[in-house]
């Protein structure tokens, strides 16, 4: 039986910080600023309002995304290792009951960066296929808190992030969405993350292409398919220059790379891909039918691309 997935339900705060401004604030060279406005495509992130909290992102997200429904396990896949939640005792606890299913399992899903939430999406297809679980649900939530520092936000270099949480259900049968396959890769080379030295830095970025161009084709093929059988790549926020370097390696068309919301949004950590999602099958640019491939990219190297097909 196919594994499902439910419509994207995100929550993106409506406050917008420029990129530039926050780049500034970090002592950023109006070079650095520059680049990352007209080369890279940044402009705005967003961020909480005074009277919001991440967890109430999470748990709208995640109430909107069930749909009435309890499920019987809950993944959260995120990237910042000590979200701002977690200096309250008690939130697995309380997000449960806000999800109406007091007593769910609820499992946090980290240490693969940006990949966590295509890792949580696997993982409960995996999961789901245990004896005794046919009619099971699992929730999967993704997403960060990028504001509660700049240190965290600012990947020297590559990206500005920002605050959002999205929420899909995953599920065996029929609904909006059809997982066909997935494919994930690290490259072991660049394990010091963010204390990266100059050098290593300097093969970061050729090596980052590359990974990505051979998870997508991983993943195309474990589906069972071929690149030319993609209608969309839903991507990885990191900067638009890095997906044109994509379809130059590969000869996938650059207006078939969704990447409307970089601009307004920016880097939203590991939920970047089901935010493009969102956006073409509300525009109505992913029919019946239409195929995508979400994208993620961690700094470590991780690499994660997961085909959705679009059902009726």
């Amino acid at each position: 039986m196919t594994t499902a997935i439910s419509a994207v339900a995100m929550r993106v705060p409506p406050v917008r910080e420029p990129v530039g401004d926050i780049l500034a604030r970090a002592g950023r060279s109006a070079a650095e600023q520059r680049m990352h406005q007209r080369v890279y495509g940044l402009r705005d992130t967003r961020v909480l309002a005074g009277d919001e909290t991440f967890e109430d992102l999470l748990a709208g997200a995640g109430t909107e995304a069930l749909h009435g429904h309890r499920p019987d396990l809950v993944l959260y896949g995120h990237t910042v290792l000590t979200q701002s939640m977690a200096y309250r005792p008690g939130f697995a606890r309380r997000l449960g009951e806000r999800l109406g299913a007091p007593g769910v399992p609820v499992l946090g899903i980290t240490q693969t960066a940006c990949t966590s939430v295509l890792h949580g999406i696997d993982l409960a297809s995996r999961w789901l296929r245990g004896p005794g679980r046919a009619g099971q649900r699992v929730l999967v939530l993704g997403g960060d808190q990028g504001s509660v520092s700049d240190a965290i936000r600012i990947i020297p270099g590559v990206t500005v992030a920002g605050d959002g949480a999205a929420a899909v259900v995953v599920h065996r049968g029929t609904d909006r969405y059809a997982y066909l396959g997935g494919a994930r890769a690290k490259d072991t080379r660049f394990h010091r993350n963010m204390a990266m030295e100059a050098e290593e830095r300097r093969f970061f970025g050729p090596a980052t292409e590359a990974g990505a161009v051979d998870v997508v084709g991983a993943a195309v093929a474990a589906a069972g398919l071929a690149l030319a059988d993609i209608d969309w790549i839903l991507p990885h926020h990191n900067n638009a220059m890095f997906w044109r370097g994509f379809a130059r390696t590969t000869g996938f068309p650059r207006d078939r790379i969704a990447l409307d919301l970089l601009a307004e949004y920016g880097h939203v950590f590991g939920i970047d891909g089901l935010l493009a999602l969102e956006h073409l099958d509300r525009s109505g640019r992913l029919p019946t039918g239409g195929r995508g491939v979400l994208v993620a990219l961690g700094q470590g190297a991780y690499f994660r691309a997961a085909v959705i097909e679009r059902k009726e």
